[in-house]
């Protein structure tokens, strides 16, 4: 059986024998370069499983390298070796296609756990396997998704899944775990806006029996338990702001300490987040510190809305009626042509879950197995007729309808915004004080 081969790449005799040993006990072959130079030549003649670079080098930089590497032999994961405390360095060779970095002095743990990563990655590339059938749609932005997520997913690279509230954010986040090296590991899903504040230190690192009263045990925090995996911080934005500070040093120092414990733990964790909200619009307003904005925002990937992508919703609207039939017996109820244009015209604020649960409700009501465009209990308000004008008829009282037309203007202009309350106030002409005045009245949070 042929044996995997790394690339050392540094100029430091010591060092590169350091990595030779060390990956020559782990059964690989190795070979050596010591510039940009001697690694493009191996390169071109022998094919390698991964490749280990320092960032300095005498004829250039480790980023040169994988830039060279991405674009000629893209299924060869690169590692970059920065000096210690050289975030910036790190997270530019990330930005650039780097694997995963490591810092100088080499821990040989840390090398071992990324080589393996690595070698894993590699081993898996050949299966061609597709991003999961759960990723439905056949339209431009979700062809290009799909490609984002297993570009993605051979990295280690934090990434911030940016999108409306219901747009799959999780699901994406899942799958580019799961087409990933630690795809046999946890997946930790947290919602950062339903942990109470006073908890969140202990939710987060976990605490020492003994530490605050109601401490009766040790307990496991959520970087433990998603040790070798992935943490995915949904809703990110909402975490207070003392709480970002020991976030952002976990995540540096790649190690936490439980409530009341006295020594850190490494771990080993791929961080995965997403908000709905404009993450740069809260570092602006202060809302959100600006040096843990860039360590999570290292690659953004956006998730698009369902109304960016309307030639999807038959497919969508298709598959999801067919889960709801499974198990009752009956067959599938499905969409009449006044309804699906009816669907294909709506805005969809709460996007693929306001779709099914939408569906869900149609599918109860509906008779002969057939959803009719009433069935879906669209409001007029919020689908016009042609003419622009709304029946009388299904109007009751004209202040609650008018403010209906407000409050949903509103939201409209603040989802397209990534709820920017300036920008939201000057797509409809608004100053921003009538703006506030009127999220008040409404009460829009």
């Amino acid at each position: 059986m042929n044996r995997q081969r790394a690339l050392i790449v540094d100029d430091e005799p010591d060092i590169r024998e350091l990595l030779e040993i060390t990956l020559g006990r782990m059964k690989l072959d190795t070979r050596s370069a010591r510039n940009v130079k001697e690694a493009r030549e191996w390169l071109a003649k022998e094919p390698f499983d991964l490749c280990l670079t320092d960032m300095r080098l005498p004829d250039g930089t480790g980023l040169d390298l994988v830039q060279h590497i991405q674009q000629r032999h893209p299924q060869v994961p690169v590692a970059m070796i920065t000096a210690y405390g050289s975030l910036d360095t790190a997270i530019n060779a990330l930005k650039a296609g780097a694997f995963d970095y490591l810092t100088k002095p080499v821990d040989l743990g840390r090398l071992r756990e990324l080589v393996a990563a690595a070698l894993r990655l590699h081993s898996n590339s050949g299966e061609g396997q597709p991003v999961d059938s759960r990723l439905l749609g056949d339209s431009p932005p979700m062809k290009a998704l799909r490609k984002q997520i297993l570009k993605l997913a051979r990295s280690q690279a934090p990434v911030y899944i940016s999108g409306e509230s219901g747009s799959g954010k999780e699901l994406v986040a899942r799958l580019i775990h799961e087409q990933g090296p630690r795809g046999e590991q946890p997946f930790i899903p947290v919602n950062c806006g339903a942990i109470p504040t006073e908890l969140m230190e202990s939710e987060f690192f976990g605490h020492k029996k003994g530490s605050f009263t109601g401490a009766i045990e040790d307990k496991q925090g959520l970087f433990q338990a998603a040790n070798g995996g992935t943490l995915f911080l949904d809703e990110v934005a909402d975490l207070p702001l003392p709480m970002q500070v020991k976030l952002l040093r976990a995540i540096q120092e790649r190690a936490v300490r439980a409530v009341g414990g006295q020594q850190e733990l490494i771990v080993d964790v791929r961080i995965l987040c997403a908000t709905h909200k404009d993450l740069a619009a809260e570092v602006a307003a202060g809302r959100f510190r600006q040096d843990l904005y860039y360590r999570l925002n290292v690659i953004e990937l956006r998730v698009p809305a369902l109304r960016e992508r309307r030639e999807d919703i038959a497919l969508l609207a298709d598959v999801m009626l067919k889960r709801l039939a499974e198990g009752t017996g009956v067959s599938a109820a499905r969409l009449d042509e006044q309804a699906l244009e009816k669907l294909k015209s709506y805005r969809f604020p709460g996007n693929v879950r306001e779709l099914e649960n939408m569906l869900e409700r149609a599918y109860t009501l509906c008779e002969d197995d057939r959803i009719g465009a009433s069935d879906l209990r669209l409001a007029d308000s919020c689908n016009p007729s042609d003419n622009g004008e709304a029946s009388l008829a299904h109007i009751d009282n004209l202040e609650d309808y008018l403010e209906s037309i407000e409050r949903k203007l509103i939201m409209q202009a603040l989802e397209e915004t990534r709820w920017n309350r300036t920008a939201a106030a000057q797509r409809l002409g608004l100053s921003f004080r009538s703006m506030r005045y009127r999220l008040k009245k409404l009460g829009i949070d």
